[in-house]
């Protein structure tokens, strides 16, 4: 009977887990329009057309980006070789980010568990153990989060990370592919360069996932702690990393701590509904309270202290763009709670008491719980693969529809084109090659942002005279506007437009009329 159990213990979350992958294999397939996805769409475009010299991805200047990273340009090259659309090449990137993401989380539980399950249910925990208020950010791995921004450098980033914190894990204990003697003689060099790039590439692919790996890497170091020999090589692997990142072309990567103003307020968000969108993870903290018990230099209790305090201290000092260390937080929890049933179980059929093995099905039945709130809590995301029409009315009411694009406006507007639009096509509109007037994300890297955006507010607005209109269009040589066609520009006496055609949701395409 216990070896019955123990095999269903490792059966139900292997097969569980890859019915996740699955399904979101699937999703990429389908590629469901949401969030940052034009921006990288448009990334990949310009380094299509001028991997030297690819300029601002979103408006027609020549300014640096971080968008351009590491990964974005190999994408880039895919599609300038392959000649593949930008959306063929992202779903290519997402199932390499994906395959990422699982190997990586297996190769770092391997490191904790040795449980042949513990991979498995991590995954499970990882994308469901949250909260039942559905939220959506990059580099939050919640399954509807994940199912929308699978094609993201952010899950290629926390998929590296992963691989990240098990290398280096290995190479601070001297074991894996990493022996002892070679992390004390010079053989072992190779290794922590080898880790030093890797870091530089994770921050430089998408830093805030940066920060969450260099939060784990501190708390794998310090829970080893290695012998000065060690340290001495860490210290090495930094300064090579530190290295990339200063040579990196493509944009100031040390610019980016000056960052704030629009970058604060946007991440506000973050620290809102907190326990509405967290509560679940609460089993996973039971769990680390049991693990720091045990020892008090655990990787992923340290892990968590590290994050809690980051995060805290965004929010008191309203510095709220440190809330995207969440993960750092949310991870070590939620896998914790996934090793806390299966080292449980492990020990099961060594003499324990029967009231132990309660309490052990216990601990097991409210993770399952657990996992079934917060899979029924994202089972909208389902729709994206399935027709809505299809889903059972109980599933369909879960269900949120992603964005519809705007290749209705590509048989007429071309590559480089400038058109002038409003906060949410702007941010669609540059994956099909075309500029906007003001970029729909906020950018620092482009010093005219600001009046950019004044100058779309002043053209909307209503009152403003045909000629302050006229003004604008040839200051940033526009050439299409996008808007509703009732309150839009259409209806506005003088506007210099004419309408080209009509697309979703009563938007219209208008010509400006030279």
């Amino acid at each position: 009977m216990i070896r019955a159990a123990l095999r269903r213990t490792t059966g139900v979350p292997q097969v569980a887990a890859g019915l996740v992958v699955l399904l979101l294999v699937l999703v990429i397939v389908r590629l469901p329009w949401a969030g940052d996805l034009g921006v990288h769409a448009a990334t990949v475009q310009r380094l299509r057309h001028s991997l030297v010299d690819p300029g601002n991805p979103l408006v027609d200047a020549d300014t640096p980006s971080p968008y351009y990273s590491p990964w974005m340009l190999v994408l880039g090259c895919v599609a300038r070789v392959t000649g593949f659309s930008v959306f063929v090449v992202l779903r290519i990137g997402a199932l390499v980010g994906l395959g990422l993401l699982v190997s990586g989380v297996w190769r770092y539980v391997r490191t904790l568990s040795a449980h042949r399950a513990a991979p498995a249910l991590a995954v499970l925990c990882l994308v469901f153990l949250w909260g039942t208020s559905l939220f959506t950010w990059s580099g939050f791995l919640g399954l509807n989060s994940l199912a929308l921004t699978v094609s993201y450098p952010s899950v290629f980033a926390l998929g590296l990370t992963f691989h990240f914190w098990a290398w280096l894990a290995g190479a601070v204990r001297g074991r894996g592919r990493v022996s002892v003697r070679a992390v004390e003689g010079w053989k072992g060099w190779g290794t922590w360069v080898g880790l030093g790039v890797l870091w530089a590439a994770i921050l430089l692919c998408h830093q805030f996932s940066g920060v969450v790996a260099s939060l784990g890497a501190l708390a794998v170091v310090v829970a080893a702690r290695p012998g000065w020999g060690v340290w001495l090589r860490l210290a090495g692997g930094l300064v090579v990393g530190v290295g990339v990142l200063w040579v990196w072309p493509y944009y100031d990567f040390f610019a980016l701590f000056g960052a704030g103003g629009d970058l604060e307020a946007v991440h506000r968000g973050l620290y809102r509904d907190l326990v509405g969108r967290y509560w679940l993870v609460l089993v996973g903290v039971g769990a680390l309270a049991v693990r720091w018990v045990r020892d008090r230099w655990d990787p992923l209790v340290l892990l968590f202290v590290l994050g809690v305090v980051v995060v805290g201290v965004g929010g008191v000092s309203g510095h709220y763009s440190w809330g995207r260390a969440l993960p750092a937080v949310v991870i070590p929890a939620q896998i914790a709670a996934a090793l806390g049933v299966l080292e449980a179980g492990a020990r099961v059929g060594v003499g324990v008491r029967a009231g132990v093995l309660r309490w052990r099905g216990v601990g097991a039945g409210v993770l399952a719980g657990a996992l079934l709130v917060g899979a029924w809590t994202q089972v909208g995301a389902v729709g994206y693969v399935v027709p809505r029409a299809v889903l059972p009315e109980v599933v369909a009411g879960k269900y949120r529809a992603p964005w519809v694009g705007y290749q209705w406006v590509t048989p007429w507007v071309r590559y480089g084109d400038v058109v002038m639009a409003r906060t949410m096509p702007a941010r669609q509109i540059p994956a099909y090659g075309a500029y906007t007037v003001a970029p729909g994300y906020p950018d620092f890297f482009l010093p005219d942002e600001g009046r950019r955006e004044a100058a779309v507010r002043r053209y909307f607005a209503v009152g403003t005279s045909g000629g302050v209109r006229r003004g604008i269009v040839e200051a940033y040589r526009v050439r299409w506007v996008v808007d509703r066609g009732v309150g839009g520009v259409g209806g506005v006496r003088d506007s210099g437009v004419r309408v080209v055609t009509w697309g979703p949701g009563g938007q219209v395409l208008y010509e400006v009329v030279r």
